[in-house]
């Protein structure tokens, strides 16, 4: 018996964009004429609808969200489905879900699945905490007996016991996507599909729902994930599928699959005295605050080196004003940790003033203490040291090389610890 369970063959989805034409400027008597010749079609074609009336002003364009995509699953991977905003990750998670019918392909599913795309996916907002995992366990094929039996750990679990009678059209976003996790991953579906919706959870639930995602994979059962955070990816997932502009890209283990999606989003140029890394901005929208452009410029003329020094240039709009803004720069391991953290406040004691439309940031390392590996960083915005108003989790990467740092002919890098000291020795007797 095969272990396969998901395979897509040839699948393709395509969407008709409608672009209304550009009219030339028209005066009160073009309009009045437009008006008559409009009325006597009415008079002369009294079924004619006003949408193929719209049509005939507009041009329409076929759009690929996926083209030719294939691919195999087996029974109990977990899998991380990465690649840039729009490449077409949510597309192909809402088919696999059956919530959108693919345009062309064919996609075979041996086995019950439970998503979890967006905030409130299979609530009904005015029913109870408590209706809706019977309702979401119902959906799932589950009988009243099984869901009774598994209750008390969804509860436990999601942490929302006061609010367990309470219709959940009032509960938080965070509240919300504690107790849809909670309902998917623990109904026992053969197939668990999880989008970039546990991003609005905070620290302590992503580690909860990442320690859940793996134990349901060692259980035998396949996990589909997709996130922007690699951190998370690579911690959670064996296997990777990196889709670019609607095609497979790679697809293969999932530290190679994260190493071809960093690869593709680095563009380096060199200078007379400096290394610049420009960094594609994806389209972050209904952003208070939107970066528009982030570079690196080093040093180093050829590769980022330890001890190199390193400028980092944010440029942003920002939709509202911040009279006291702080911004903060977290660089982490290619595992998700954190190195170090730095902010203008209150960690450098440096304050800004106002943020206005448009903004240009400038962070000098001197001493870059990192040694070779790769480097995450995450770029949040605060109002007044203590509340986020805008978080860029894992926005760009850079390498470090390997470098003699202390001239004693050892190559330094993550083997031996993440950062470099400047540091001397000395025998006293």
């Amino acid at each position: 018996m095969s272990d396969i369970i998901i395979q897509v063959e040839n699948l393709s989805k395509r969407y008709l964009i409608g672009h209304q034409r550009q009219e030339g400027y028209a005066n009160f008597r073009d309009v009045l004429a437009e008006g008559a010749k409009s009325l006597g079609r009415k008079i002369l074609h009294p079924f004619l609808s006003s949408t193929n009336q719209q049509i005939d002003n507009s041009t329409l364009e076929e759009f690929y969200a996926l083209r030719d995509v294939s691919f195999e699953i087996r029974q109990g991977d977990r899998v991380g489905i990465i690649g840039r905003n729009g490449a077409g990750k949510s597309t192909l998670l809402k088919i696999l879900s059956r919530i959108t019918e693919p345009t062309t392909g064919r996609i075979t599913i041996d086995g019950r699945v439970a998503s979890l795309l967006e905030v409130g996916t299979g609530f009904h907002p005015e029913l109870t905490g408590r209706e809706n995992i019977f309702l979401n366990g119902a959906v799932l094929g589950m009988t009243k007996a099984e869901i009774k039996r598994k209750f008390d750990e969804i509860v436990a679990f999601a942490e929302v016991e006061k609010f367990l009678d309470t219709p959940v059209k009032r509960y938080s976003s965070g509240m919300y996507v504690r107790l849809a996790f909670a309902v998917a991953a623990h109904l026992e579906p053969e197939i668990l599909i999880i989008d970039e919706v546990l991003a609005v959870g905070d620290a302590h639930f992503q580690k909860k729902c990442l320690g859940k995602m793996e134990e349901v994979g060692g259980e035998g059962r396949t996990v589909l994930f997709v996130s922007h955070n690699m951190g998370q990816v690579k911690k959670l997932c064996t296997k990777g599928i990196l889709i670019e502009s609607g095609q497979i890209g790679f697809s293969g283990s999932s530290t190679d699959a994260i190493q071809r999606y960093y690869n593709n989003n680095i563009n380096a140029e060199k200078g007379d005295d400096f290394w610049k890394i420009n960094f594609p901005i994806r389209d972050f929208n209904n952003r208070k605050i939107q970066i528009t452009d982030i570079s690196l410029f080093s040093s180093g003329l050829n590769l980022l080196r330890t001890y190199d020094k390193l400028d980092l240039i944010i440029e942003f709009e920002s939709k509202i004003q911040i009279k006291s803004p702080s911004i903060i720069v977290s660089v982490k391991s290619s595992e998700g940790s954190e190195i170090f953290r730095l902010s203008n406040l209150p960690i450098s004691g440096v304050p800004f003033k106002a943020f206005g439309n448009k903004n240009k940031i400038s962070l000098v390392i001197n001493k870059l203490p990192l040694v070779g590996g790769r480097y995450l960083v995450s770029i949040a915005f605060a109002h007044e040291m203590v509340e986020i108003i805008e978080n860029y989790d894992e926005i760009l990467c850079f390498d470090v090389e390997p470098t003699d740092v202390y001239g004693s002919g050892l190559m330094l890098d993550d083997r031996r610890g993440m950062i470099a000291i400047d540091h001397r020795w000395c025998q006293i007797e």
